[in-house]
């Protein structure tokens, strides 16, 4: 590690083999903390390769335990990292899109520079983490959806999630998160926090046969945040939009602020789904399921499943499929 460490810190790269290797090495418990504290530390001070990110992806994926499903599943997921604290955008979206017809295999974990990510708020409600496939089959269908708490797939990240946790900040495994789901969904909405690493993006999902939309706010949200413009790549090609281009409004930081604790959270997902949203909130809802429904059939076209999204949150189908999973 120590030869590792000092090319790293000399600006060299590792090509995707190498990288492969040193994942499964890491997560093997070969290095000690401090060691994988300053392997990770590494990748906060300068960018991350696509060859590095391929290799990682690949560890990860190579250990996890798979769960496919017969259903050709979805999955919404951001990165995290944009230390925008805002409210659960992306697992309400999750909710609306399973609502719509779309089958969804959730892929979350615990907020490492948020207060709330999906799996905080869905236990908040009472929901049981589990990696049974029979379980997660019948979540998908009664509800349409099914959740995979990552630590629970991902065992060998035992060894790395105690320092993720403590230094609090996002890491390179913030980036791999969205990639490494171990249901192998074909249909995937991505969000991520630099315009770099949705570049990245677009160019690994180029080479596989997902379906997939790799989203970036230009105002630094990885995700669609509707305070500004929007970058989105896809399966045919890219593009830069504008919150009027949805036929939404422009909003505030303010207006997706996530609360300063897990029961101010917890008040706001339940009153997008109980219809008692403010507008910004429920817009941003609709702006990031529509999208994702647009990833599953971009045939049909953003407007048109913009259209879907908002009838199946305000029509309380969202709130529907959310209760369903509760069961």
């Amino acid at each position: 590690m120590k030869q590792l460490l000092t090319d790293l810190i000399g600006h060299q790269s590792l090509d995707k083999k190498t990288a492969h290797q040193v994942l499964m090495d890491l997560t093997s418990g070969k290095f000690n903390p401090s060691q994988i504290s300053s392997f990770m530390t590494v990748y906060m001070m300068r960018g991350i390769t696509v060859e590095e990110l391929a290799g990682f992806r690949d560890a990860m994926l190579e250990l996890c335990i798979p769960m496919r499903f017969d259903e050709p599943v979805m999955d919404l997921c951001g990165t995290g990292g944009d230390a925008k604290n805002t409210f659960n955008i992306s697992t309400l979206s999750s909710f609306v899109v399973a609502a719509a017809g779309q089958p969804v295999a959730k892929h979350g974990n615990y907020g490492v520079s948020s207060l709330s990510g999906s799996s905080n708020i869905l236990e908040y409600f009472g929901y049981k983490f589990t990696n049974d496939k029979d379980e997660l089959k019948r979540s998908l269908d009664r509800a349409n959806i099914c959740f995979m708490h990552a630590p629970l797939f991902h065992p060998a990240m035992k060894n790395v999630a105690p320092i993720r946790k403590e230094l609090g900040v996002k890491t390179f495994f913030n980036m791999l998160g969205p990639m490494v789901n171990p249901a192998f969904p074909t249909r995937q909405l991505v969000g991520v926090f630099s315009l770099e690493l949705a570049r990245q993006y677009g160019y690994l999902y180029q080479q596989t046969d997902k379906d997939f939309v790799i989203l970036h706010s230009t105002s630094g949200y990885d995700e669609i945040s509707l305070t500004g413009s929007f970058k989105y790549f896809y399966n045919g090609g890219e593009s830069l939009l504008e919150p009027e281009d949805l036929g939404l409004p422009r909003l505030t930081a303010l207006d997706l602020a996530g609360g300063n604790s897990m029961d101010e959270s917890a008040k706001i997902f339940m009153n997008v789904l109980e219809g008692k949203g403010t507008t910004a909130q429920n817009s941003v809802v609709i702006a990031n399921a529509g999208m994702a429904l647009f990833c599953g059939n971009q045939k049909e076209g953003l407007t048109s499943a913009l259209s879907k999204a908002k009838e199946a949150l305000e029509s309380g189908r969202a709130l529907r499929a959310f209760k369903k999973l509760l069961e």
